[in-house]
């Protein structure tokens, strides 16, 4: 279970440089709805990462 949060942690952490990368790069665009994909990556990667902090503390 540690492992699992911390690998979720990692996710979280790697996932916004790249969303932001990706957005600074044109490689992103909007949905119908005038989401950003970098928006929707961003709460993901949050979601992701709080997750992870969630399970490595239910495993300590």
């Amino acid at each position: 279970m540690k492992v699992l949060g911390k690998t979720l942690q990692l996710v979280g952490l790697v996932l916004l440089p790249v969303a932001m990368t990706l957005e600074l790069t044109g490689a992103l665009g909007r949905r119908e709805s005038g989401v950003a994909d970098m928006l929707l990556m961003l709460v993901f990667g949050a979601a992701a990462f709080a997750l992870g902090r969630f399970v490595e503390g239910y495993a300590a």
